[in-house]
């Protein structure tokens, strides 16, 4: 069985509680969430069955869509409300300079990833050193926030809309805000909207899945990829796309017009999987027959 199925995951339950789910139902042993979220957020999660796991790397590309919710005035150690609070402070400001604030991290940011989250350093998660009291130096990365909107204002709390590239860390974007304020803030609630093609709107509920709607929810791998562009080839570039040769033939690389990821499926449109021009010739990146 392969595939991607887009899960919503509820509150309250680990990305892991969704894959041991998707596991049982399935009975694959390969299957893989694509992009941690955390036990307080919501939100579409794809998880990658048999096969599919090749391709998590590039599921977990796509830009995010999230609903955040933050809570001016008030610091936690976890940078959310399931963490011990730190520090209170009062929140005397406008509606305005919190429209400001939160606007002015759009475009290219440095971000610190908070210490309870899975990264790993050395081989061991955050969080893991989190809950035994230590803290280490992070390094900070930059991440791209494409777009903000605000949703709500209901002071001490502010809804927004994000859109942000891979490895965006939306604690840390309302710890970051806090600080811009003056007052601190901490995220209260968070449900992802979407990630790369897979939406809201065409998930299935954790709590709604089970093993007799499981395959009609189940995604083919080359359905979730239609960002590449699709190339065909005949019966003897498909025996050595296959067999992992690189094709420097010009009856096909004459046909390819730069070095970006394709598609690849033979004449009777089988999906064969992902193939890239190099300095070599034409050659597969993903098997996925």
């Amino acid at each position: 069985m392969d595939g991607i199925i887009n899960i919503f995951k509820p509150t309250g339950v680990t990305s892991f509680d969704v894959v041991r789910k998707v596991k049982k139902i399935s009975k694959e042993k390969k299957v893989g969430h694509t992009g941690t979220l955390d036990p307080l957020a919501s939100g579409v999660l794809p998880v990658c069955i048999g096969k599919s796991t090749k391709i998590v790397d590039l599921v977990m590309a796509g830009k995010k869509v999230y609903d955040a919710e933050m809570k001016l005035g008030e610091i936690t150690d976890t940078y959310d409300r399931e963490g011990k609070v730190l520090r209170e402070a009062k929140v005397n400001l406008t509606n305005k300079e919190i429209i400001d604030a939160v606007m002015s991290f759009k475009g290219e940011i440095s971000q610190v990833p908070p210490m309870y989250s899975a990264l790993k350093v050395n081989g061991v998660k955050l969080y893991d050193l989190a809950r035994k009291g230590i803290e280490i130096e992070r390094t900070s990365r930059n991440v791209t926030i494409y777009d903000m909107n605000i949703l709500n204002i209901d002071i001490p709390f502010v809804k927004f809309r994000v859109e942000c590239s891979k490895g965006t860390y939306i604690r840390s974007l309302c710890y970051d805000i806090g600080e811009a304020l003056g007052c601190g803030a901490m995220m209260y609630n968070l449900t992802r909207i979407s990630s790369g093609i897979f939406n809201e709107s065409k998930s299935i509920h954790l709590d709604n899945l089970n093993e007799t709607n499981f395959s009609e929810n189940i995604i083919p791998i080359d359905k979730c990829l239609i960002n590449y562009e699709e190339f065909v080839v005949d019966e003897k570039f498909e025996k050595l796309l296959i067999n992992g040769v690189n094709i420097s033939d010009k009856r096909l690389v004459s046909k390819i017009l730069d070095k970006k990821i394709y598609r690849v499926y033979n004449i009777e449109k089988k999906f064969l999987g992902l193939a890239r021009l190099n300095e070599n010739g034409f050659k597969m990146i993903k098997l996925l027959t």
